[in-house]
């Protein structure tokens, strides 16, 4: 089952057009991860599929739901708000900033969100919080604010925070672009831990050796458009069209 599709996706910034007629497909289970230059459109995708951005024209399906139709820059069909709101907090979405309350401990991050947003019980918040902080190798960081913990502490912390909402997909937006390197792996770890574990994934990335390791189907991005996608072996062994083998060449 599609939890995400999208059909003749349109994205324009003024005279500028960022995506170009992306046609999407991200099945349930499946690691997706696209990879292309900078400008691709990549993290303007994500941001559209989670309303970020406004999409020009196209439609945008979530769990095989029509969630949102536009064409010139004007909505056709929007679901009904109850319905919107549900489908959005399907959605996790991990950025290349951290984006944590500072003025918050670890555990009040993770916990904040399923309270007051899903009005789930504070007893189970709290367990889902402790359970998810050890998934993430921070059990013992549970009382420590964001300005305590390293780059990769705060970005697990960021991916435990999306994941206490209990999404069926999780976006991830260059999750490692603002670490230090040697911070980078950590992060990875534990997105390669969440993939095994059978969680839904579509993730912009520049680490090619993940998308290799860790995708079930690699999409190539550039000028706005999905120009190839395979499995990770065609993508990065036998990639077909000229963009992407000179992509390859230029970072392997």
């Amino acid at each position: 089952m599609a939890l995400i599709r999208t059909e003749n996706l349109y994205k324009s910034f003024g005279e500028l057009d960022v995506l170009k007629d992306v046609n999407l497909v991200v099945e349930q289970g499946e690691v997706v991860c696209i990879i292309g230059p900078s400008g691709a459109g990549k993290s303007t995708l994500l941001r559209s599929l989670n309303q970020l951005e406004k999409i020009t024209s196209g439609k945008i399906f979530i769990d095989e739901e029509l969630f949102l139709h536009r064409e010139k820059n004007s909505t056709v069909f929007r679901t009904a708000s109850d319905i919107y709101k549900r489908l959005l907090l399907e959605m996790g979405m991990v950025f290349q900033s951290f984006n944590l309350f500072p003025h918050k401990t670890a555990f009040e991050n993770v916990t904040l969100a399923p309270i007051h947003v899903k009005k789930m019980k504070k007893s189970e918040a709290e367990e889902i919080a402790r359970e998810l902080l050890g998934k993430v190798g921070l059990a013992e960081k549970a009382d420590e604010y964001p300005s305590r913990l390293s780059g990769g502490q705060q970005q697990r912390l960021a991916i435990a925070r999306a994941l206490a909402m209990q999404p069926k997909i999780m976006l991830f937006d260059e999750p490692t672009s603002a670490l230090d390197p040697e911070l980078v792996g950590e992060v990875l770890g534990v997105m390669k831990d969440l993939a095994e574990s059978g969680m839904t994934m579509l993730v912009v990335t520049h680490e090619m050796g993940f998308a290799r390791d860790a995708a079930s189907r690699v999409i190539f991005m550039c000028d706005g458009m999905m120009t190839e996608e395979g499995i990770p072996e065609k993508i990065f062994m036998e990639p077909e069209n000229l963009r992407t083998k000179q992509f390859i060449n230029s970072i392997l």
